[in-house]
């Protein structure tokens, strides 16, 4: 008889398996669990086939401009300057003019700042029509693109507005130096109250975002060519993977190449990924950006097949980007559609204005992050009564890949978690500009 020992063979059975469990429990999400995915066909119907119960429209109120005539009399002169991408400084001229409205005060053409960090050269003026502008806020705020000979020679005085929030800050805080200087600069706090706005400010702030800005005219044609050059119907996908955004979020991956792991570091600076409790809480509260491969798997989950003709709206240097394209093959860009002299002279701003346009069109819109263009992007598209907006869910991603969710059962989570998003339209507009209405 053979006697085996039982130490052995505890540590033969126990110690493999304690590893399996370890690598499972504490390695970030990797594509694809080594797990089959079931195929689009033997999943339940699109997600654009839901029916939704509430959406989005402009609120009449802010429309109708009986609520927005401005004063007579003006308080002084007010310069809306503007930071980062497109978007970010679009928001900056919405909350700018809302400002400017409420202080009573005529608004100055703003000003795009020159970044070197966004690749940027491009004024208000290269992306946005100056005229259309002026018209079509007319009746809610005035607004010069001249200054009377006593300012024309000289620098606004800056206002900090870094810490103000709402209608009672600015009155207190910024309009005795509007009055005192007569022309004065402010760029808007990011965590702006709007809620706490008058009416008439709040028309202004909505106009100016929806009905007032439109591109030049040879960014519209430039817009309109690559709008006409791609596959129709099509999704519009904006993905953001690049190195300074997985950098920014601190997070953890694995799986990825060598290359994309050697260009993060590069761009980490002191900012260090989070380790061990910390990293897998920051991932579960859907702070991590989604990976392409992680993008397509989640597109396949709501039953998106993977012929469908995809336009990436993103800028340059997006990593790992084969792990969708090897999935979903008909994918485009704009480099790859447009190739002339004036497109590759283009700048930061133009480009993303190229995007923006684009996804407002497109048949359906997709975003893996809910940053400044996809907030303006969806709002838009509601404007527009056009309803097939989602944003994927980064935190029900972690949430339930932390519960050792794969393959089929992932899917099927990640399909009901975002169908009931976007039946209640969650997400889809600004709340302030636009009233819910059940569909």
């Amino acid at each position: 008889m053979v006697i085996l020992s039982v130490k052995p063979l505890f540590m033969i059975l126990v110690v493999p398996l304690a590893l399996f469990l370890a690598v499972v429990l504490l390695s970030p999400p990797s594509p694809y669990f080594q797990s089959s995915v079931p195929s689009n066909s033997s999943l339940k119907p699109s997600i654009w086939t839901v029916r939704r119960i509430i959406g989005w429209r402009p609120c009449k109120w802010w429309q109708l401009g009986d609520l927005t005539v401005a004063e007579l009399k003006s308080n002084g002169y007010i310069r809306v300057d503007c930071y980062g991408g497109l978007n970010q400084m679009r928001r900056d001229l919405c909350d700018g003019v809302g400002i400017a409205r409420l202080l009573n005060a005529t608004l100055v053409l703003p000003k795009f700042e020159v970044a070197a960090y966004w690749n940027e050269s491009s004024g208000f003026a290269d992306v946005f029509d100056v005229e259309y502008f002026i018209h079509q806020m007319n009746g809610f705020i005035k607004v010069v693109k001249e200054l009377p000979s006593e300012f024309a020679s000289k620098e606004p005085f800056q206002v900090d507005c870094s810490k103000r929030k709402g209608q009672f800050d600015y009155v207190e805080s910024v309009l005795p130096s509007l009055l005192e200087h007569r022309y004065i600069s402010i760029t808007p706090a990011m965590s702006q109250r709007r809620d706490r706005y008058p009416q008439n400010a709040k028309a202004a702030l909505c106009q100016a975002c929806y009905n007032a800005l439109r591109l030049t005219r040879s960014l519209e044609k430039k817009a309109s060519e690559l709008l006409e050059a791609i596959p129709k119907p099509f999704l519009s996908l904006h993905l953001r993977f690049e190195p300074d955004m997985v950098a920014y979020s601190q997070c953890q991956y694995s799986g990825l190449s060598s290359a994309s792991i050697k260009t993060i570091e590069a761009a980490q600076g002191d900012r260090k990924p989070w380790t061990g409790e910390l990293a897998r809480i920051w991932r579960k509260r859907g702070k991590c950006p989604l990976t392409p491969n992680e993008t397509a798997f989640i597109l396949q989950a709501l039953s998106i097949p993977t012929s469908t003709n995809i336009y990436l709206a993103a800028g340059d240097g997006l990593m790992e980007i084969e792990g969708l394209t090897s999935v979903y093959t008909n994918v485009v860009t704009k480099s790859s559609l447009l190739t002339g002299e004036d497109f590759t002279s283009m700048h930061g701003n133009t480009k993303a204005a190229l995007d923006y346009h684009v996804s407002i069109n497109s048949d359906s819109y997709v975003a893996t992050y809910f940053g400044n263009m996809d907030k303006m992007v969806a709002a838009m598209r509601a404007f527009k009564g056009l309803y097939k907006t989602l944003f994927l869910s980064r935190r029900a991603f972690a949430d339930f890949t932390s519960q050792g969710l794969r393959g089929r059962d992932l899917m099927q989570a990640l399909q009901k978690a975002h169908r009931d998003d976007f039946v209640i339209g969650r997400g889809s507009a600004l709340p302030y500009c636009f009233c819910e209405v059940k569909l």
